[in-house]
């Protein structure tokens, strides 16, 4: 059973939401709507997502660390402060350069 907490009205450190885990990815869902989503994520590094399209438009915003993301076999290199809009119906994958965290936004419309 999935087990929900009440975000609402609480104030948060969004790089202190999940931890880093040794040769993993971890994520933790912090909004789910059939409306859409917000997850934070952290990376170990060298770990990624592999190529992939989604049938909606992702706002990924880089909390800590560096990553490579590339969409339509474009790569670009993010860092902490810095956010990049996925297309929906695009090919797109990531890789972290450095241990990293984000938070991904996907609006279903």
């Amino acid at each position: 059973m999935k087990k929900t907490i009440d975000l609402r009205g609480k104030v948060f450190n969004t790089k202190a939401f999940v931890e880093y885990q040794k040769a993993a990815v971890v994520s933790r869902e912090l909004i789910s709507r059939k409306t859409g989503t917000v997850t934070v994520f952290s990376f170990d590094k060298g770990e990624g997502l592999s190529e992939h399209t989604a049938p909606f438009d992702a706002l990924v915003c880089v909390l800590d660390g560096k990553v490579s993301i590339t969409i339509s076999k474009k790569a670009s290199v993010l860092t902490q402060g810095e956010f990049i809009v996925l297309p929906a119906g695009k090919p797109h994958a990531l890789k972290s350069i450095t241990k990293f965290k984000m938070m991904l936004i996907m609006i279903r419309s």
